[in-house]
Formats: C-alpha cells, sequence, structure tokens
C-alpha cells in the first residue's frame, strides 16, 4: 500500500508501451505503478515515475521488484514459467496466475487445452521430427504453418511452408536451435477478429465491441472497431467465447482471443493476457479504455463500461520506415495536426527502425470507410513524412 496515497500498488514486469500506456490510466486513478524494465530507455521507463531496472528473466530481480508491490501484473508474457511458480509459492499476488498465463505463453500447450474444452481452432499436431511436419502435411494438404511454440510475435517465430521439400530444409535447423515447434493447418479465412474482455478475481466479465484487425507480413497495421458487417449472432458468439475462456482458465486482468473468421464460423487463432494492440482503439472510442479496464481488474475493483463512443473507430499503427525521414517527429506532428486536428495520436518514445511499432493513431466517426482513409494517411505520415495520397505539404 502506498502511504502516501492509501492506495494500493500495482507493479507492471516489461517497460514497453504497454506499461507507458497503462501508466497513463494508472495517473487517473490516482495508483502509483511501478514498472519492472530491462533500460531507462524503455518505452515506460521515459514517463513512468518509479522505474526499476532489472531483467524479466532474473528471478531476484523479479523477487525484490514484487516485495514493493501488491500485485504484480505484466505487459508481455516472456517471464519464465519457472520464475511465475516461485513467486506464486512465496506468496506474491500475480495477476494474471501463472497457470493462466502459462496457456499464453506456449502456443502447443494453448492448442492442447482449446481443444479439450472443445473451442473450435485449426487442425494442429506437435513437431518433434521433420517427418511430423511432412505427415501433416499430406494428411491435410500444403501449405501449413510452422509456429515457434513459444517466443513468438508480430509475425516473428511463424513459417508459412508450401512442399515437404521446405519443411525438410527448416525444421531440423530450428530443432537444432531448441526451438520447441508445431505446425498447424492454413485456415481458408474472410478476416481475423479480436474479442477483448476482462475479468476480474470476484469473477465479473466484461467483454469490447469485436474488432476486425487487418495485417500485413504478420504485423497488425489496423483495427476497426467494430468489426464492419459481423451480425450481431457472430458478436454474441465471439465475446460469449472469450468470456468463457477467460472463466476458465481463471484470467485475471485482460484477455485477447484473437479469432479467424472462417464460412463455418470462428476458430480461435491466439490468446494473450494483457492489453493488447487490438485494443488500443479503446483509448479513444470506448467508454473506459483497455489500460484502466485492466488495472480495475487486477485491482478487483468493479469493470467499466465498454461501449463505443461513436459509431466507428480506427486504429493504424505507426510502423517505422525502411529509411528514417529527415523531417523530425516534431514537426511531423505540426503538419499532422493541421490537416487532422481530430486524429488522436499515441507516441511511444522508441528509436525509429524499420518496421518498429512507434506509435498508434486513433480516428472516431460516422463513416468507417473515410476514417480508415484518415488513420492509414496520418499513420503513413506519421513513420515517413509523406502522405500517401500526394497532398503537398506548403
Amino acid at each position: 500500500m502506498d502511504k502516501r496515497t492509501g492506495l494500493p500498488v500495482v507493479g507492471m514486469v516489461g517497460g514497453g508501451q504497454l506499461a507507458r500506456m497503462t501508466h497513463q490510466a494508472a495517473i487517473s486513478l490516482g495508483q502509483s505503478l511501478r514498472v519492472l524494465a530491462a533500460g531507462e530507455n524503455e518505452s515506460a521507463g521515459l514517463v513512468a515515475g518509479e522505474v526499476v531496472q532489472g531483467h524479466h528473466t532474473d528471478l531476484d530481480a523479479l523477487r525484490a521488484f514484487a516485495k514493493d508491490v501488491d500485485v504484480l501484473t505484466f505487459d508481455h508474457e516472456h517471464v519464465p514459467g519457472e520464475h511465475l511458480l516461485t513467486l506464486a509459492m512465496e506468496g506474491f499476488v500475480l495477476r494474471p496466475a501463472p497457470d493462466a498465463l502459462g496457456v499464453a505463453q506456449n502456443k502447443l500447450v494453448m492448442r492442447e487445452l482449446m481443444a479439450g474444452l472443445d473451442v473450435p481452432g485449426p487442425a494442429f499436431a506437435e513437431v518433434s521430427t521433420v517427418d511430423d511436419v511432412v505427415a501433416f502435411g499430406a494428411a491435410h494438404a500444403w501449405p501449413v504453418v510452422l509456429k515457434a511454440a513459444r517466443g513468438g510475435y508480430d509475425g516473428k517465430g511463424v513459417w508459412m511452408l508450401d512442399t515437404a521439400q521446405q519443411a525438410r530444409e527448416l525444421v531440423p535447423e530450428l530443432l537444432a536451435a531448441g526451438t520447441p515447434l508445431l505446425v498447424e493447418e492454413k485456415v481458408a479465412m474472410r478476416r481475423e477478429l479480436s474479442a477483448l474482455v476482462a475479468r476480474s478475481p470476484f469473477g465479473q466479465g466484461a467483454a469490447y465491441p469485436v474488432v476486425e484487425t487487418v495485417q500485413s507480413a504478420g504485423i497488425n497495421t489496423e483495427v476497426l472497431a467494430p468489426a464492419p458487417g459481423l451480425s450481431a449472432a457472430r458478436t454474441q458468439e465471439a465475446q460469449d467465447l472469450a468470456l468463457r475462456i477467460a472463466a476458465t482458465l481463471k484470467v485475471t486482468g485482460l484477455l485477447a482471443v484473437e479469432l479467424f473468421e472462417t464460412e463455418d464460423g470462428l476458430l480461435v487463432n491466439e490468446l494473450a493476457m494483457r492489453p493488447h494492440n487490438s485494443g488500443h482503439w479503446t483509448m479513444d472510442g470506448a467508454r473506459t479504455s483497455q489500460f484502466e479496464q485492466h488495472l480495475r481488474a487486477v485491482l478487483d475493483y468493479p469493470l467499466g463500461r465498454t461501449d463505443l463512443l461513436a459509431p466507428a473507430c480506427v486504429m493504424a499503427n505507426v510502423l517505422g520506415a525502411e529509411v528514417a525521414p529527415e523531417m523530425s517527429p516534431d514537426e511531423r506532428l505540426h503538419h499532422l495536426f493541421a490537416r487532422f486536428p481530430d486524429v488522436k495520436v499515441h507516441l511511444y518514445g522508441k528509436e525509429e527502425r524499420p518496421g518498429r511499432k512507434l506509435g498508434h493513431v486513433n480516428m472516431l466517426g460516422e463513416d468507417m470507410e473515410a476514417l480508415r482513409d484518415q488513420a492509414l494517411l496520418a499513420a503513413h505520415w506519421l513513420s515517413h513524412a509523406v502522405w500517401l495520397d500526394g497532398h503537398e505539404i506548403h
């Protein structure tokens, strides 16, 4: 408990942009968010008032950090499972708990558990040898999707294999490097969706509008809220599925259920137990942002309302250009606000690198297609200092 405020202290492991934006929400709630960051120049380390330097793989650093907070939560899933179990056995409060977080940490464990719960998903198999992949491809048809069971994100740790020969070339190399693998069928999908829900230790649940996520090279570029043309029945199905998973796993905090929409229904792709890129639109487009909701949930406060503030909201990620523009970020903001005074900008304070998530923009209004055009223009301008529509700067 923070004696200065009389409020509990939340500690977040990880100093990235999710911790940075959680810190923003914590300010309004009077919370003293503390951050365990690997370096002082990490995204959250630049803004949070109470930053402890330490690595998430260092048990001693985790233990020392946990001693000074009331509840421990996470901005990524990369803390070793054995460390999480040790901290829980020593009496520290972890939300989500190790058993739940372990499901999100390992894609094979997640697939096996979801199958046991009769949650729909693509066919899959564990990979111990290259023959496992070859046999799977023969049984389910090529191409197939090879995944690292641990550690992959934003398209990393995912390989599309079109032939058995490609499998024979790649799989032995990955197995020799100690990469745990699974193989999945390539799903014929209409689009990707995300169902974001929250659950408190008390057991209260809350579901956000289901959104469509647009991917490019495995990286989320846009989020459309609500998902255009999604029926009320399909929306309810996705929300109910996400809430059932959260309750079954006893998730505390946020759960993002990434989904494939197919001709036959919904399939679960992946799970994330933290604030999620598909929920960044909530910062400006929902009654309660995902970051405030996560704090409410891990503190066991009653959850906030999740309804949209306008008929439509579009989020576009700002991804680093191949060559960083000479124009400074400050000057880019000047021009952007002159053209789009209603755009909401969220920059993460990161060094510019090709493809890196540097921030995102939100556009709120009534016309989804118009908002998409504006959000993509704004995001591309911030990363490239070039207007995609040929708009001149005077």
